[in-house]
């Protein structure tokens, strides 16, 4: 959206941040795909944690901004951390507008995203004879495990046509028909992603494939990948990545976010 000078309101998209190069890469080639969907808007990288430009670097010399949480979900990091950098960045400098907007997830096409990764690693999408293991990091807050835990659960849900009409619960997420989903948190909560295969093999299901919640590779991802091919997946899909509707979403808060009085981050 367009400040007062007709221009678009800069972009800082602010990523957790970590030790291995990758994540930054894969971070800066989803705002690529932005800066490609939407030419024209200025958009900066910022980090929470591990990487550099910091959040308050990345505000520097601006006026106002639209800052968004590449976060998958609601916890410690979009509810704490980032408005309190926020609120000291706004300290600093009483005259910065900022708006801060939604994380990234939950929404349908990050789903959409999960169905790419999971097809491109073989699996037939909505396949009656595989069993999905939905993994994302884990968080110390409830409320974002229950939601990752909500998504697996419409996930699994029977579809009400073979046309893809589908069912869609209360996190939008359509179900596919699948053996069964299983939500497993790699850090902070359980199941972990090898009990939930394991567990998921002893129910006796045909096929297990992972389906990685998170947004780059690293640590997690690495972590995943051997634990639950060591359990007894069968396959586990790549991380949601670059892909084109992870920059939809971002544009689309962007949008959200750009339209809201601008001020303080929130307290």
């Amino acid at each position: 959206m367009a400040d007062g000078t007709g221009q678009d309101v800069p972009l800082v998209a602010v990523a957790h941040g970590s030790r291995d190069p990758r994540a930054a890469a894969t971070v800066e080639a989803l705002l690529d795909e932005v800066r490609r969907a939407r030419p024209g808007l200025p958009v900066r990288t910022a980090y929470l944690d591990h990487a550099t430009p910091s959040l308050a670097q990345a505000l520097r010399g601006l006026d106002e901004a639209v800052v968004l949480p590449l976060l998958l979900t609601e916890a410690y990091h979009s509810r704490v951390d980032l408005p309190a950098a926020l609120n000291e960045a706004r300290a600093r400098d009483p005259l910065l507008r900022v708006r801060y907007g939604a994380t990234l997830g939950p929404h349908p096409l990050l789903m959409t995203t999960l169905e790419r990764r999971l097809a491109e690693a073989g699996v037939v999408v909505g396949d009656p004879d595989t069993a999905i293991v939905l993994v994302s990091a884990g968080s110390s807050d409830p409320r974002a495990n229950g939601v990752v835990a909500r998504m697996a659960r419409d996930w699994g849900r029977p579809s009400l046509s073979r046309t893809g009409s589908g069912f869609s619960g209360g996190s939008g997420v359509v179900g596919r028909g699948w053996w069964a989903v299983t939500a497993a948190y790699a850090s902070a909560a359980e199941p972990t992603p090898a009990q939930a295969v394991a567990l998921l093999r002893e129910a006796g299901a045909p096929r297990v494939a992972v389906a990685p919640y998170l947004l780059a590779p690293g640590y997690f991802a690495d972590k995943v990948r051997r634990t639950t091919l060591e359990a007894g997946a069968d396959v586990v899909a790549d991380v949601l990545g670059p892909a084109p509707e992870l920059a939809e979403v971002l544009l689309e808060r962007y949008t959200t976010a750009a339209r809201a009085p601008a001020g303080a981050a929130a307290s």
